[in-house]
């Protein structure tokens, strides 16, 4: 009994020893199996994993990969000298020397971040560079990969900067979207080419294309060696590369010139010309302006040519001129316009000179100066002319006329009316070959008919007073006739009015010349002479024959009611101006003017025209060493003397001499001595043979004959005498030319 339970008991404790090692074998196969599959239960984290490694920080070099730069719109990193990057963050840092690039845009920065996106930011010494013509400068960049858009930045102090071969813009804030190639700013920028400089609130620019759009406060500026250019605007087009402004809101343009308004029009500031439209104005400096529905201006030449309802004002001449086209040249002062012409003459009254013609011409004369004596001369001047041809009509309130031609002096403030100019004051008319009338202030004060005059005074209709005459000259106060002079050919028909006002004869007379002073609209004082001829008839016993002169014309249907009435150019008109001009009527063969002889008349100066003194200019000074006269030679006023045995010797001196004066400037070169035909005279030791002068006819010789006597006997006509019994000279001897001017040897 006692053996069971000891065998119980040491198998008891054989068993527990037996099974953990089993346990020990189970747990190391369970392990490597564990190891050897893949878990197929995910195992829960360690919330607080313990390791003892420390962070991996290096940079990583970038790997660049091999794809086509100028696929869609992505952004390759080109280099950077390192990069970081964490698996918490959504883009990485590049530093040092870091690209990109877009297309063919490229991109420099020293540091930059940059997204899985395409987009990045830059900073450091940004730059931006399209091939060799195109450079952007910032202190840092935004660049957003979905839009495209890049937005670049300076710090304060310093400006962003576009740089497109010669056009620079700069900005505080520069926007570029690379989709379309466009830059432009929102806060003040200004862009500047080789000509010019723009500053506006916004900006556009397209380097591709050149062309800058400015918005809100846009100034353009010009500067060159003479003078500059101002462009003033709310919106603005230009062109680097043209150099065209294109305007389409209210512009201003300044120059040294003047001024030009305009809203719609381009102006190319390479050249200074400009196409304007819709009423465009151009003031000078002068205060002149010029308006059409369209103007081409050429600033450089100072001409400017409009078409459309073209106004031109000259406000220093109070005269305004309008036309469907017409010019102005501002270097040469000159105007021209025409279709429905018009001319409006303000002055100094109330009333204004309407004045119409299918041309109007106003242009710079310039006068030359004009000798009146020795010692005084007019002086040169210059004058301007209004010219109006043909058909020509004009009208103001108290004074009407018409002619074929019309011409205004400014300097003597004469107006010539030339070919059938007829003029209506009132009720009386004047007409003639031609009527030259005297402005003051506007106002005429004398009108001049130098080639035939005629002039009529409605009585009532069908009396009519007349007179004619070769030369009219009517004296004007304050538009009123006070004085008339009638010169050659007086002819004369008259209704007197008694003194109840009626009218009950005829007077008729011819003469010479008459005088007439007028007041109220009455004859004051009348001279006829020197003889007169005439008839008083009664009305009763006048035939209708008697009443009118052979030239009298009344062209009532011919006279402009109104301002709008000088255009109205009618057949009647036309048929006037057609007709030969009028011949003068002669009174009798007793009673013609004679002119005064032109052998009588005085150099007049001009009106309007100043006398200047003309110095006298003095002899020329001859020079001490010119004076002397060799032994061999002596001089008198018209004469040379010379020993004929020592005539080569004293021709020699005498060309000597004479090329000494041509050297000094006294003589002309084609005065002077001509020695080789002259030989040896035969000696006659007291002989002595005047050389003449032929002053009038240098080239002209003399014929020197032998003399008995020696002393020179001298003739008026300056020749010599001759003797019979003396041998003439040998044929070489005969001639000799002598040219020179005594007067200048003393």
């Amino acid at each position: 009994m006692i053996m069971s339970p000891q065998r119980h008991h040491h198998h008891s404790s054989s068993s527990p020893r037996r099974f953990s090692g089993l346990l020990i074998s189970a747990v190391v196969a369970l392990a490597v199996a564990a190891s050897s599959i893949p878990s197929l239960v995910p195992l829960r984290p360690d919330p607080k994993p313990v390791s003892t490694l420390p962070a991996d920080t290096s940079a990583i070099a970038p790997s660049i990969p091999r794809e086509d730069r100028h696929a869609g719109n992505r952004v390759f990193l080109e280099r950077a000298d390192r990069l970081f990057a964490t698996e918490r963050d959504t883009f990485q840092i590049l530093v040092g020397d870091v690209m990109f690039r877009k297309a063919d845009m490229f991109m420099y920065c020293d540091s930059a971040h940059f997204y899985g996106d395409n987009s990045l930011r830059a900073y450091g010494n940004v730059r931006m560079e399209q091939g060799d013509t195109l450079f952007v400068y910032a202190d840092s960049l935004t660049y957003d990969g979905p839009s495209e858009l890049a937005i670049l930045y300076a710090y304060p102090g310093k400006k962003v900067r576009l740089i497109n071969r010669d056009v620079m813009l700069e900005t505080d804030e520069f926007f570029y979207d690379l989709a379309i190639e466009l830059g432009y700013y929102e806060a003040w920028g200004t862009l500047t080419d080789p000509s010019n400089t723009l500053t506006s609130v916004e900006g556009e620019y397209s380097p591709s294309t050149k062309d800058a759009n400015f918005y809100n406060r846009v100034h353009l500026n010009a500067r060159g060696e003479s003078d500059t250019l101002d462009i003033f605007t709310d919106t603005l087009n230009y062109n680097t590369d043209t150099r065209l402004a294109v305007l389409s809101c209210f512009s201003r343009i300044v120059t040294a010139d003047g001024v030009i308004f305009t809203s719609n029009g381009v102006y190319n500031t390479a050249n200074n010309t400009g196409d304007l439209y819709d009423r465009s104005l151009v003031v000078t400096e002068q205060g002149n302006t010029l308006t059409a529905d369209t103007l081409f201006y050429d600033r450089d030449a100072g001409y400017g040519h409009g078409y459309g309802n073209m106004i031109i004002t000259d406000s220093a001449r109070s005269v305004t001129l309008y036309g469907d086209y017409g010019f102005v040249n501002q270097l040469t002062d000159s105007a021209f316009v025409t279709g429905h012409a018009l001319a409006k003459e303000y002055g100094s009254g109330a009333d204004t000179l309407y004045l119409h013609g299918d041309t109007i011409r106003a242009f710079k004369v310039y006068l030359p100066e004009l000798p009146l004596t020795d010692t005084t001369a007019v002086a040169a001047d210059s004058t301007h002319h209004l010219v109006v041809n043909p058909r020509v009509r004009f009208y103001r309130s108290d004074l009407q006329g018409l002619c074929d031609s019309l011409t205004f002096i400014q300097i003597d403030s004469m107006l010539y009316m030339d070919r059938h100019p007829v003029v209506w004051s009132d009720n009386r008319q004047i007409f003639g070959n031609q009527i030259t009338v005297h402005l003051n202030d506007s106002t005429a004060d004398r009108a001049t008919l130098p080639r035939f005059g005629f002039m009529a005074e409605e009585i009532e209709p069908g009396y009519y007073n007349q007179l004619t005459g070769r030369e009219m000259i009517a004296y004007l106060e304050n538009g009123t006739l006070r004085h008339l002079d009638v010169n050659g050919s007086v002819q004369a028909i008259n209704f007197p009015e008694e003194a109840d006002s009626t009218i009950n004869k005829v007077a008729s007379l011819e003469s010479s010349y008459l005088a007439a002073d007028f007041g109220e609209k009455t004859i004051e004082r009348l001279k006829v002479w020197p003889q007169v001829s005439g008839t008083v008839t009664p009305l009763y016993l006048a035939k209708k024959s008697i009443f009118f002169l052979p030239q009298f014309k009344w062209y009532a249907s011919l006279r402009p009611t109104g301002p709008d009435d000088v255009f109205n150019v009618s057949e009647e008109m036309l048929a006037l101006l057609a007709q030969p001009e009028q011949e003068v009527g002669r009174a009798s063969s007793s009673m013609e003017a004679v002119s005064p002889d032109a052998s009588t008349r005085v150099k007049e100066v001009p009106p309007g025209r100043r006398v200047i003194s003309v110095p006298r200019p003095e002899p020329p000074a001859i020079p001490d060493s010119l004076r002397a006269v060799p032994d061999s030679l002596s001089l008198r006023s018209d004469s040379i003397l010379v020993a004929t045995d020592s005539l080569p010797a004293a021709l020699d001196s005498v060309a000597a001499r004479l090329d000494s004066l041509r050297a000094a400037g006294i003589l002309p070169d084609s005065i002077g001595i001509l020695p080789d035909s002259v030989t040896a005279l035969p000696a006659v030791s007291d002989s002595i043979f005047p050389v003449p002068l032929d002053i009038e006819n240098p080239d002209s010789s003399e014929i020197l004959e032998e003399s008995e006597s020696s002393e020179v006997s001298e003739t008026p006509d300056d020749t010599f005498p001759s003797d019979n019994n003396s041998s003439p000279l040998p044929p070489s001897h005969e001639k000799f030319a002598c040219r020179y001017r005594s007067d200048v040897v003393s």
